[in-house]
């Protein structure tokens, strides 16, 4: 019962501030003279001190936007674990029936912590190069994928799955409103933005990254344990 009320009252905050900021966007109303373009290039770089413009705008100026997206991906990832639950639980066997040999299983051992540590790398560095949360949480799930498909009694922890995506998302929606209470928007920037083209730029862009990434990675794993434990 005190679980339902703390989940309602969450909501019900995350409600007030939802409609406060739909409420002031003012559209249809000219609030530049200059083109986006131009604001977008000249505050990525001189205000924010993040080198990629597209996570500058992805995680800063429309981060409202990446929140829905990845409200998406969580939808998906559970209503497809809830298709697939009933099945899962009670028939419990692979879909993968036959092992690989021990030349794959060799190279997959030897690849994934590479895999994993890729991923790593991509989504901590997504301010100052290409890449992000949602691709390094995309490879860091093929690595968990390579390992299922090779070992026939490779295991996932959902229990750690869950917790992992859990904190990801709180840490995520958290500093949105940290930045909406502290500066008026969501995902406003709360934090010194340090120096262009250094790892600690950017302020929270970097925290948000990190953050997406192990909710990606948590998501993708989960739906991929479930498909492969499903069976016709």
């Amino acid at each position: 019962m005190i679980k339902k009320i703390l989940i309602l009252l969450m909501l019900a905050v995350l409600g007030v501030y939802l409609l406060d900021m739909l409420t002031g966007i003012g559209f249809g109303i000219p609030h530049f003279a200059q083109g986006v373009k131009d604001i977008y290039l000249n505050e990525s770089k001189n205000t924010l001190k993040v080198s990629n413009v597209v996570t500058s705008i992805v995680v800063n100026f429309r981060g409202f936007d990446t929140l829905g997206e990845v409200t998406v991906l969580f939808l998906a990832s559970m209503s497809l674990g809830s298709i697939l639950y009933h099945r899962r639980h009670f028939l419990g066997d692979r879909s993968v029936l036959f092992p690989a040999s021990r030349v794959v299983t060799s190279g997959a051992k030897l690849l994934f912590p590479s895999i994993v540590l890729l991923g790593t790398y991509v989504f901590i560095h997504g301010h100052l190069s290409p890449g992000g949360g949602f691709q390094g949480g995309t490879i860091i799930a093929t690595g968990f994928l390579l390992m299922l498909l090779s070992y026939y009694n490779y295991s996932v922890s959902h229990k750690r799955l869950t917790y992992f995506e859990s904190l990801a998302g709180i840490v995520f929606v958290g500093i949105g409103l940290a930045g909406y209470a502290i500066k008026g928007s969501f995902l406003a920037n709360i934090l010194p933005t340090g120096e262009l083209n250094q790892l600690y730029s950017g302020g929270v862009i970097g925290i948000i990254y990190i953050a997406v990434g192990f909710k990606v990675a948590a998501e993708l794993t989960g739906i991929i344990y479930t498909v492969l434990h499903e069976k016709e």
